[in-house]
């Protein structure tokens, strides 16, 4: 039985100093390869800790805003990147994650790797997904990044949701990647799901209450798909998550949790039957075989219309 364990790396906020990271994130790893996983899952930005200069979550700093709410609001500008963000930013092959490509051929375990990607201009918010042979097969970065505000309107967004197949001791799996916000739009793992994605990692960097959690599950039922994210601990943040993507069984609805971490630092392990999430894709009603493409066609559209609009003290809208 194919049988595929993710570990959720849910650690503790880290700076920005490049080496700890290194070294913190190395011995998750060794304890994740410890408890058996096939792929360990780093939190969002794992390299600076997702570390800001800018405190994130004042509105009151949104850089988009409906027109009307800029009536007697000071303007709000984007800083550049450097002035933003702590910790350089690091390429994909720079020695930094060459040392996890090193570790996960050493473990013979995939990682799924997170940092601030040097990038031509500002920097992206990225994961490489590197195989257990020390590959690096995927790397995605985050399309939606949260370009309302101050720290990620400073980043250069992703573009694509890109899979790929990865070579485990369960056999191959095909994988796709989202990054935070991007799970709270339908349409990343809806496009995950249509490029033959079976599971979506996702890191992430905020609180996870339970409409986000809830919200994370649906993606997995919609599409059924499992769905793996990994959360900083700390309080309100935590809750690292897993759900398997089959609602139903020969008994009915299930619940499709594999695991849900509390607050507390540590390596979480979610365990999925890759045998019985085939089998329920092949004869369950979601995913691709009843969708009507062609009655879709707003959801293509870039013009935005009322309550929606968001621009600049400048007027100018966001990017799209």
């Amino acid at each position: 039985m194919p049988i595929l364990t993710v570990a959720l790396l849910q650690l503790e906020r880290a700076g920005h100093d490049l080496d700890a990271n290194r070294a913190a994130g190395e011995a998750a790893c060794r304890r994740a390869k410890a408890l058996g996983a096939d792929i360990a899952l780093f939190p969002e930005m794992w390299s600076n800790g997702y570390t800001s200069a800018v405190p994130f979550g004042d509105a009151s700093a949104n850089v988009y805003r409906h027109p009307d709410l800029w009536a007697g609001a000071a303007p709000v500008g984007v800083p550049d990147h450097r002035a933003v963000w702590r910790g350089e930013p690091v390429a994909a092959d720079s020695p930094f994650v060459a040392h996890f490509a090193s570790l996960a051929a050493e473990l013979d375990m995939a990682i799924a790797l997170t940092y601030l990607e040097e990038w031509e201009g500002a920097p992206r918010n990225s994961v490489s997904l590197i195989d257990r042979h020390g590959r690096l097969v995927l790397t995605h970065a985050k399309v939606h990044t949260c370009a309302f505000a101050v720290p990620e309107a400073a980043l250069t967004p992703g573009t694509s949701f890109g899979t790929c197949t990865l070579d485990t001791a369960a056999g191959d799996v095909r994988v796709g990647a989202m990054i935070c916000y991007d799970r709270e739009f339908p349409e990343s793992a809806r496009a995950l799901m249509l490029a033959g994605a079976e599971l979506v990692l996702t890191p992430n960097a905020c609180d996870l209450e339970r409409n986000r959690i809830d919200q994370f599950k649906a993606r997995a039922y919609e599409n059924m798909l499992a769905v793996a994210m990994a959360n900083y601990a700390g309080p309100g943040w935590g809750h690292s998550v897993a759900f398997d993507g089959m609602a139903f069984g020969p008994e009915g609805a299930r619940d499709m949790l594999v695991v849900e971490a509390g607050e507390a630092a540590g390596v979480f392990p979610a365990v999925f039957d890759l045998a019985a999430l085939r089998d329920y894709r092949r004869r369950e009603t979601w995913g691709d075989a009843f969708r009507r493409p062609r009655a879709y066609g707003a959801l293509t559209e870039p013009a935005v219309g009322e309550p929606f609009v968001r621009v600049s003290h400048r007027g100018r809208p966001p990017l799209r």
